[in-house]
């Protein structure tokens, strides 16, 4: 994307550092809610979305709970924990509104760009997870957002649902899948890339790519000093605005502490890397048509759960496994790997060393995926696809994900794994921190967001109306409002050329 080469005039009113889906719904929004707002966008890399948001990067492309078994663990009671996932569908279906709004009012193109239907599916096998996902299915379909799961143990039946993962399957092993026919895959690059093109032509709003946000420090009046250096020239500019949003994934927490505010005292990150197996032989590519997630191994992060994954990027169809963890001190794909010692300060070396000392079994699962030959993938594929022959796989590097360590008054600190907004007490300025579920709640968060840092522009009548324009179901419930969901998914659905339960 070409950058706008003037500078602005004046002080813009907004600052959004970080060219990836985040800092593209938020301005979007903005520039929709008040026309009259100045951008102006940072972002280090000289592409759109290069980072968590690139499709080869990204691990979730659609989280929304319906396959997902770490937003479903088991209580000890022997229960299932159901909130998690019931929240995370129903902000799915929030984003999936929007994009909506951005089809219909042709702020992007072909919904096709950037979403698919595809049948989302959990898949395991031996009693005790056969159990587990039994148990889930009959929890999850009390709730009207995940109506139309089908559940099956029937070996015909999941030979004709995902025949890549039966085929060469032990004869008689105990295996059991749920299918979610309403899925989807989202490339949230591509999105990302349609939403900064928009932006980019609007009046008042400049994007300059190749430029790294080097410091923020907060004025007398209240507004935000910012210094920028420009990594071609090596010129360095500095500006004010009223607002700032650090939407610059793993590099998020190393700008928050520059900011000096109370509020992001305490936060720390923890890197874990990422690679996937990415299938190079079409004929076996055409016989997966699913998302197949599966449970997790003891000590991994949520965000290793493992999944064979159909994806469309660049207008093809792919087919990746993984992802397989690792550890390294980077917290950006092409950052430093002075990034992690560099973000040890005296306020948040104890919750780091405390959440260290209490996970580790992940520490040791990061060891020992650090250590894995080829070989070694190749037997986890296999769970998945008992068929596979190393020569149709090749490794894709992932992108990094940055856990959030927060303060904790009981353990000094804890490991979160989820996505934290950290806002300012006068909302001058606010970080996304964290990974999945991300962007694909994105549009609920940046929502989030507006109604603590632009409290009194939310509430008039104008933004309000528009709001709702935007996202029909503002101010309801759709966890709650079973007819309300049904009407929203048909008419997203519509919209997007998504299948929906009748057409399933």
């Amino acid at each position: 994307m070409a950058t706008k080469k003037k500078a602005a005039e004046t002080n813009p009113d907004v600052v959004l550092i970080g060219a990836g889906i985040m800092s593209a719904t938020l301005g979007v929004m903005l520039k929709q809610l008040d026309p009259n707002l100045t951008i102006e966008v940072f972002e280090r890399l000289d592409i759109v979305a290069g980072e968590s948001s690139d499709a080869w990067n990204n691990a979730g492309t659609g989280h929304s709970a319906l396959c997902e078994l770490n937003y479903t663990p088991q209580k000890a009671d022997g229960s299932i924990e159901t909130s998690k996932a019931v929240k995370i569908a129903e902000q799915f279906e929030v984003s999936k509104e929007f994009w909506a709004y951005l089809v219909e009012q042709k702020l992007v193109g072909d919904p096709e760009q950037f979403i698919r239907s595809i049948p989302h599916m959990s898949f395991v096998w031996g009693d005790e997870n056969v159990d587990y996902l039994k148990k889930r299915h009959e929890a999850l379909e009390q709730f009207h957002l995940f109506k139309g799961m089908e559940y099956s143990e029937d070996e015909a039946t999941l030979k004709q649902w995902i025949p890549l993962v039966m085929e060469g399957r032990t004869p008689g092993q105990k295996v059991a899948a749920t299918r979610m026919e309403i899925g989807t895959d989202v490339n949230f690059g591509a999105l990302s890339s349609q939403l900064f093109g928009y932006l980019n032509k609007q009046e008042g709003v400049s994007m300059f790519m190749n430029h790294e946000v080097r410091d923020l420090k907060q004025d007398k009046q209240g507004n935000w000093e910012i210094t920028v250096k420009n990594l071609g020239t090596k010129d360095k500019r500095k500006l004010t605005s009223k607002f700032v949003f650090i939407g610059a994934g793993g590099g998020s927490l190393l700008l928050l502490e520059k900011s000096g505010i109370p509020e992001g005292k305490g936060f720390g990150g923890f890197p874990v890397s990422g690679q996937w197996l990415k299938c190079t032989n079409p004929e076996v590519i055409e016989q997966h048509q699913a998302k197949v997630y599966g449970k997790a191994s003891v000590g991994a992060p949520p965000m290793s759960v493992p999944h064979l994954d159909t994806r469309m990027i660049n207008g093809r169809k792919e087919l990746l496994f993984g992802p397989y963890a690792g550890f390294s001190t980077r917290f950006l794909k092409h950052g430093s790997l002075l990034d992690l010692p560099s973000s040890i300060k005296a306020n948040n070396i104890i919750p780091m060393v405390s959440a260290g000392l209490d996970n580790i079994p992940l520490t040791k699962y990061l060891i020992e995926q650090v250590r894995q030959s080829p070989e070694d993938r190749l037997e986890a594929l296999k769970d998945y696809c008992p068929t596979a022959k190393m020569s149709d796989w090749e490794l894709e590097i992932a992108g990094q994900r940055v856990q959030v360590i927060k303060k904790d008054p009981e353990h000094g600190g804890v490991l979160e794994f989820g996505t934290e907004v950290v806002t300012a007490g006068d909302g001058s300025i606010a970080a996304l921190l964290g990974a999945s579920p991300g962007a694909s709640t994105s549009v609920s968060i940046m929502v989030g967001l507006l109604e603590r840092c632009f409290a009194g522009q939310l509430h008039t009548h104008a933004w309000q109306t528009k709001l709702a324009e935007m996202i029909p179901s503002y101010g309801k419930s759709l966890a709650a409002d079973a007819d309300l969901l049904e009407k929203t998914r048909a008419r997203t659905s519509e919209i997007l050329s998504l299948t929906t339960l009748e057409t399933a």
